[in-house]
């Protein structure tokens, strides 16, 4: 059983929208929102909403859904609330490793586990999706974050006082050991092409060296032009064993689903069985966005009419 435990399967399900791209952020699926206060409520609905108005002013623009989710998760990165860059959650040795993936339709992929230098993870997983011959790179080094032309910072950059107490309370064992906290954001654009992006701090108290399943292709993110984009937050290691984000395609091109369903039959037959807890985000490739999640709560943010709308 989960760590915070499971909750009723919830989807939320949203037509596509007559602007002819589609954008929807998640901030991480864990525990209920009511241990928050409603200021921090309302700080975390801000911290989406402006993460959610970069990725959709580059949509606006006519902008690719690559660009767009990019800025996107930039965003959520930059923000001390979320566990992702700055103010990621912390290793059992007091560390932050970051991991980051980003996917677009046509089958490219990149990604970075235990990063350690870069200011924004998803970028560097960008740039070893574009400029390098890999996939995948394990703890990529300063000079080369610099070389590629990105910011790098001091590992002690992403150590806030937040985590620190986090950490040492959860090794106290006075604070329940959150599994959850990943940010990521799919999109659609104007010319059809989806993407995926998703970036994490991990589990608080984790093994150094640990990798969960942002960075795993098909696991935690996966995008296919035609079909749909994920991006996935929850207990990593299940979503691995479950292949969830490649699973929630396979039964859309394959078996034939509509979005909801697919992703629902997903977490009921990957998650549920496991007794694993998490999130999901998708974007249909017609502009339909699912966010479902069997966690008690999930941060996450999209439009709807006229009205962005932030779920907690």
């Amino acid at each position: 059983m989960s760590v915070l435990g499971m909750a009723p399967l919830t989807v939320h399900d949203i037509t596509p929208s007559a602007d002819g791209y589609a954008l929807v952020l998640h901030g991480g699926a864990g525990g209920r929102v009511e241990e928050l206060s409603l200021e921090e409520q309302g700080r975390y609905g801000e911290g989406l909403a402006a993460a959610f108005r970069a990725g959709e002013e580059i949509l606006q623009a006519n902008g690719s859904a690559l660009d767009a989710v990019c800025a996107t998760v930039i965003s959520l990165e930059n923000n001390p609330l979320f566990n992702s860059g700055l103010g990621a959650a912390l290793t059992a040795t007091g560390k932050a490793e970051l991991d980051a993936a980003i996917m677009t339709g046509d089958g490219r992929a990149g990604a970075i586990a235990a990063s350690r230098h870069a200011k924004n993870p998803i970028l560097v997983a960008r740039k070893v999706m574009e400029d390098s011959e890999h996939v995948l790179l394990v703890g990529p080094s300063e000079s080369l974050v610099k070389g590629w032309g990105l910011e790098t910072v001091s590992p002690e950059y992403f150590v806030t006082p937040a985590r620190v107490r986090q950490l040492a309370g959860v090794q106290a064992r006075t604070v329940e050991a959150s599994r959850h906290g990943t940010v990521g954001a799919v999109a659609v654009d104007r010319h059809g092409r989806v993407a995926a992006a998703t970036s994490t701090g991990g589990m608080v108290n984790q093994r150094d060296g640990r990798v969960g399943d942002t960075p795993v292709i098909g696991a935690g993110t996966f995008a296919r032009d035609g079909v749909v984009a994920v991006s996935c937050t929850g207990e990593g290691e299940a979503f691995i064993e479950g292949v969830v984000a490649h699973e929630i395609a396979s039964r859309m091109r394959h078996g034939g689903s509509d979005l909801a369903a697919a992703v629902g039959d997903t977490i009921i037959a990957e998650l549920d069985s496991r007794g694993a807890s998490g999130g999901i985000i998708a974007v249909g490739a017609d502009g339909h966005v699912v966010v479902a999640h069997n966690s008690p709560a999930m941060f996450a943010g999209y439009r709807a009419n006229s009205i962005v709308v932030t779920l907690t």
